[in-house]
Order: structure tokens, then C-alpha cells, then sequence
């Protein structure tokens, strides 16, 4: 191989960088162009960033993964796949809950702008017996089986099967199952709530 043949050769750290952004690109439905707008960046720039020709500035990096909903460090791990993941049911990892109740974390890392969370009610149980808030973000609870109540600001909610509410999570809430059956609900929040 020539000097001139290994200068050419992109590097397979950029490779890799450029792959993960392409990923998060596509997987957001984002063109060129739109993360080019978004992050104040040409879309050939951007294309020559993805196939490992060019590198970008720590600040351009953080403009990349701004525009894409990413951390910084999204763009550099290499354990997290940049597409399209299945999670299935038994390997949601579960939240510590109340007794009688199951709560699992549906969305993965790197997605900041959105959670979602699967939980499970016994009858009779709650996610526990004082209302509380995180954050203020939008909050949806769907009920996809059986009935819950939902104490919203110290408002009483009964939703069946398909029923949803939304609410802020700054408002004090709290889900309890006063049906004789199982419930199972559907948390959606947005953006993502601080731990």
C-alpha cells in the first residue's frame, strides 16, 4: 500500500462515528439536510462526516447530537446499536414498584425527548399510597386492560380498557387498581423526567 493509498483510508474510529450518526439520522426519519439545518452544519459536510472522510469539532459533535435528541457520549458508544432495537417483555428492565404492582422501562437509552413505561396492578394495589410529581413534563397513561383509578391533583379518574388522560408530572398523581381484575397501563412522558 502506497502513502498515498493509506492517507486516503478513512479511519475506522471516523468510520465507526460517522456509521452511529448515519444510524440516529435515519432511525429520526432525518435527512441530510435536516440534521444539516438543525445542527448549522452542510449537508455534504454532514455526508462526508457519516462515510468517515472528514472529522467534526467537539462543538460540532455536540451540535450533531443536540439536533439528533442525543447526549454527546450517545455518538461514541459502541454497546448501544444506532437502529432500530427490539425489547422484548421479559427483558424490560423492571423499576423497583409498590407491592403488587410491576413497572418496566420500555424506551432504551439514548432517547432523552421521550419515556415510556409498561406497569402492572394487581387488584387492589396502587403505585402507592401518597400522590407524587417528577419533573414538568407531558405525561399520557393509557389503560390497555382491566380499570384504574388515577387521583390527578386530588381529582378521582376512573379509565377502562383504551382510555387514556394526560396530565403534567409536576401535578401530584397517583394509579391504583380498584378492580376486581389485573390492570395493565402505558406511561408515555415528554421530554424524559430527571431520575
Amino acid at each position: 500500500m502506497t502513502d498515498q493509498t493509506a492517507a486516503a483510508a478513512p479511519d475506522a474510529d471516523l468510520l465507526a462515528l460517522g456509521a452511529r450518526i448515519r444510524g440516529y439520522r435515519e432511525m429520526r426519519g432525518l435527512s441530510l439536510r435536516g440534521l444539516g439545518e438543525a445542527a448549522g452544519a452542510s449537508p455534504g459536510f454532514l455526508s462526508q462526516v457519516e462515510r468517515g472522510l472528514a472529522g467534526a469539532s467537539i462543538g460540532m459533535l455536540r451540535r450533531i447530537a443536540g439536533a439528533l435528541g442525543l447526549a454527546m457520549a450517545d455518538l461514541f458508544d459502541q454497546d448501544t446499536p444506532a437502529g432500530p432495537r427490539v425489547v422484548r417483555r421479559a427483558e424490560r428492565p423492571a423499576l423497583h414498584a409498590a407491592p403488587g404492582t410491576r413497572k418496566y422501562l420500555v424506551s432504551q437509552r439514548p432517547l432523552s425527548h421521550l419515556e415510556v413505561y409498561a406497569g402492572e396492578f394487581d387488584p387492589g394495589t396502587s403505585t402507592g399510597e401518597e400522590a407524587y410529581s417528577h419533573g414538568d413534563s407531558q405525561e399520557i397513561l393509557v389503560v390497555l386492560a382491566g380499570s384504574v383509578t388515577v387521583e390527578l391533583d386530588g381529582h378521582p379518574y376512573t379509565l377502562h380498557t383504551g382510555d387514556s388522560l394526560d396530565y403534567r408530572t409536576s401535578a401530584p398523581h397517583r394509579v391504583a387498581n380498584t378492580s376486581d381484575g389485573p390492570a395493565e397501563v402505558l406511561w408515555i412522558i415528554s421530554p424524559a423526567t430527571p431520575d
